[in-house]
């Protein structure tokens, strides 16, 4: 049995099931999600249940049995577990942000615990990862009228992400202005006529600030509660400018375009640990 913990917003839950999709299958394990910290996060809530993924949700009794059990017989094992190298021991955590390959040996019952933010961790499962993120609850129709114009036209994703970033930008890192400015020159370069698709959690702040002289369509209808419709719309776009963002990133990632475009921040954050170079995968382009 693999138990991947869950935390944060839809792109990290994404990581997080995509690693231990990969854990499950080398291991012919069940996969089971455990939700304790996304159920205690006033900001975030269980996103997957609207894909078509192959996972169950952890009982108490679960994550127990993968934590090494209960009562004094189960605190004896986790003490004893901390003398074993740390990939072998049952509850896994991560310890640092670029690709591990010793986590990719984990065999047994296991507890995931951390970000894994790295499509190395889940590369070789692509396509059945690709089968098993594509939506489960049915579109609206706005959402239906839109990816149709994306199918019709040279679309371009363009993701902004502000909120806590342009709030709290001591902490965070803000891709200015000027990026996407160079990433659609970049593009149109590239394209005949494009036509860009803007998502953003500040939609007001993109269309005073963005200049775009090119057919633009921003896509504000769908809001936080339905934010995995806004991600498979991303997908169907045929180019991609992605935000320093687990969500865009992974928009970008299900694209199935053939010689799609893809344009990614360099820097993704000020600590120099989150910069790591598996982040981004080897065939999108940076500025």
């Amino acid at each position: 049995m693999v138990v991947v913990q869950l935390l944060g917003g839809l792109g990290n839950q994404l990581y997080q099931y995509a690693i231990g999709r990969q854990i499950a299958l080398t291991n012919d394990a069940p996969l089971k999600l455990e939700l304790s910290k996304v159920a205690k996060d006033p900001l975030r809530t269980y996103r997957l249940k609207h894909f078509k993924i192959e996972a169950e949700i952890a009982t108490p009794d679960d994550v127990i049995q993968a934590k090494g059990g209960a009562g004094m017989i189960g605190r004896l094992l986790r003490r004893l577990d901390r003398f074993k190298p740390y990939y072998r021991r049952f509850w896994v955590k991560e310890r640092h942000f670029h690709f591990d390959p010793k986590i990719l040996t984990i065999s047994g019952t296991v507890f995931l615990d951390g970000f894994w933010q790295s499509e190395a961790y889940f590369k070789s499962i692509e396509k059945k990862l690709r089968e098993e993120l594509a939506l489960r609850s049915k579109l609206s129709a706005c959402s239906e009228r839109i990816a149709q114009t994306m199918q019709n036209t040279t679309s371009v994703s363009l993701h902004v992400r502000r909120g806590d970033y342009a709030a709290n930008p001591d902490i965070y890192y803000n891709c200015p202005l000027e990026y996407y400015q160079n990433a659609i020159a970049k593009i149109k370069s590239r394209v005949e006529n494009p036509h860009f698709f803007v998502f953003s959690d500040d939609p007001a702040w993109t269309r005073v600030n963005l200049t775009i002289n090119d057919p633009t369509t921003f896509v504000t209808h769908n809001g936080v509660d339905r934010d995995y419709e806004d991600l498979w719309l991303i997908s169907q776009c045929k180019h991609h400018i992605i935000a320093n963002s687990t969500f865009s990133w992974w928009g970008a990632w299900l694209c199935s375009q053939p010689g799609k475009t893809i344009i990614a921040p360099k820097q993704w954050a000020w600590q120099a640990k989150y910069n790591h170079k598996e982040r981004i995968p080897e065939e999108w382009e940076t500025l």
